[in-house]
């Protein structure tokens, strides 16, 4: 009787063990979309190549069309996983919706790289984009200041203003849908000043960041805190949908530790913090 307990008890131990293997063995397959800010363009373009590369038959697609309408789509159901560069307005919160910090990311200050300014408070900052200040003659340059920002709903716009405290009070002389258009815009014109991502602006030639009341940009300065325009880069989901397996198997995958490694690499400034090498 002991012996065929015995035989049994084995006998469910394989079981339970092929059908784990299985499972283990069971590759991810199938498609999640990804909706939002166009400042987590690098973010999420490293982190997706490497999930791909790890898992080859799961195909993750990125529609940059700025935070406010990734997190609408989460909402109407219409992409897996919404990317936001700042925190959810109360409005959208009541739709279910939750935000997990990926990262944290500077917003850098901007001019052409001629521009002979080098340093602004926020208090200078604030009067150049409300107009207050039209003039570069007023720190030492020449010329009319334009101001470059950012279109209603940007999460790059949300953040600086809220900083800066020129919420619906700036006067832009162009008002641009993406990160890259602000850079753009800025290398095109040496009496420009704007604003963009630090994830987008490093290593970027025909413009110069500016340090704000004598901190730069930095890594490390956002970290600390001591970068004051600063702002999260933020994961959207619906709290009464479940994700697919790969979509939430991706989500997983951005904020472990093997992700942070990556997240740094893009220029931000992730919350959980690589593994160290030993």
């Amino acid at each position: 009787m002991m012996k065929k307990t015995i035989a049994i008890l084995l006998s469910l131990v394989m079981t339970v063990s092929v059908m784990t293997l299985g499972a283990s063995a069971e590759k991810l397959t199938g498609a999640v979309s990804t909706n939002g800010s166009t400042s987590m363009e690098k973010v999420i373009g490293i982190l997706s190549e490497q999930f791909m590369e790890d898992n080859d038959k799961v195909t993750i697609t990125y529609d940059a069309t700025g935070s406010g309408t990734g997190i609408e789509a989460v909402a109407n159901g219409t992409c897996d996983i919404g990317l936001s560069s700042r925190n959810l307005k109360d409005a959208e919160a009541e739709k279910g919706l939750t935000a997990t910090t990926l990262a944290l990311d500077g917003i850098a200050v901007i001019v052409n790289e001629n521009c002979p300014v080098d340093d602004l408070t926020v208090e200078q900052i604030a009067a150049i984009f409300t107009g207050e200040i039209t003039d570069w003659a007023d720190f030492g340059g020449k010329g009319e200041i334009a101001c470059i920002g950012r279109e209603a709903g940007s999460g790059t716009r949300d953040g600086f203003e809220s900083i800066t405290g020129t919420t619906d009070k700036c006067a832009l002389a162009q008002e641009l849908t993406s990160t890259g258009a602000v850079i753009a815009a800025v290398k095109s014109s040496e009496n420009a000043i704007g604003y963009a991502s630090f994830a987008a602006v490093e290593g970027q030639t025909g413009i110069k960041v500016l340090t704000v009341e004598g901190v730069a940009c930095t890594e490390e300065n956002i970290a600390n805190g001591t970068y004051v325009i600063q702002r999260p880069f933020n994961l959207i989901t619906l709290n009464d949908a479940q994700l697919s397996q790969q979509a939430q198997a991706f989500f997983d995958y951005m904020l472990s530790q093997d992700a942070a490694g990556l997240i740094a690499k893009a220029g931000a400034v992730p919350m959980t913090q690589p593994e160290e090498a030993e």
